[in-house]
């Protein structure tokens, strides 16, 4: 039996090591192939400038201020010191409800935004009004995300985040900001990819807990059930 470390848990089998040992094999080298990706990922060429400084409605930080209403261009979200920006879009608009697999996974980013921001800057886009999805954060106790609402242009549409006909779509879009200027440099585009039969996208998948929780025990994922916003 390969030994590949000394530790051993309360009445474990021969079997249970035998094949738990196989499988640490695969998780060392998944390991080593996700390091690989990012390293991938870390190296694309820059990608194009952004196609306008995009103008969305922002409010205070503070969520319990519920009349100050800004505007803030995309060039202004880059805080000193941190030249990347990593924007998710949140299927919300004015004519839809907020999207409950969006609620899981905004609600993870909520609890570890303040760990992310102390090193990228990060900001959560949906097309409903500003208001809107300020009250929808209040419910949820989302004090850590700084909301944006791109309801007045169109970032939703030419970063992929919405279909011709208005339906929504959840990317997660990183940006640069150089001396030439605000760069795109990376999407989610396993969204936009066929996925195998049976899998969603899961484009987003290696941030959110979730999923990866769900993957640790023996029933796994299953093949229908998703989280309810209740």
């Amino acid at each position: 039996m390969t030994q590949l470390h000394s530790q051993r848990f309360p009445g474990e089998s021969d079997g249970y090591r035998a094949a738990r040992n196989e499988l640490l094999i695969a998780e060392i080298d998944l390991r080593a192939r996700v390091e690989a990706v990012a390293d991938m990922r870390r190296r694309l060429p820059s990608g194009g400038n952004i196609k306008q400084d995009y103008v969305f409605d922002e409010g205070a930080a503070d969520l319990s201020d519920r009349d100050t209403v800004m505007q803030t261009k995309l060039s202004g979200l880059f805080a000193a010191g941190k030249d990347s920006l990593v924007i998710y879009s949140f299927m919300y608009s004015s004519t839809s409800d907020p999207c409950p697999m969006c609620t899981a996974f905004l609600g993870g980013l909520n609890g570890n935004a303040p760990a992310i921001t102390q090193c990228v800057n990060l900001v959560v886009v949906a097309k409903a009004p500003i208001e809107k999805i300020r009250d929808y954060a209040r419910q949820r106790g989302w004090a850590n995300l700084r909301l944006l609402s791109s309801g007045g242009n169109s970032y939703n549409t030419d970063y992929a985040a919405e279909t011709p006909d208005g339906e929504q779509i959840p990317p997660l879009n990183v940006f640069r900001k150089t001396p030439s200027g605000v760069h795109h440099t990376y999407s989610t585009e396993m969204f936009y990819a066929k996925s195998e039969p049976g899998q969603h996208p899961r484009h987003v998948d290696s941030l959110w807990p979730l999923w990866n929780m769900l993957d640790l025990v023996p029933d796994g994922r299953g093949t229908d059930w998703y989280p309810r916003i209740d």
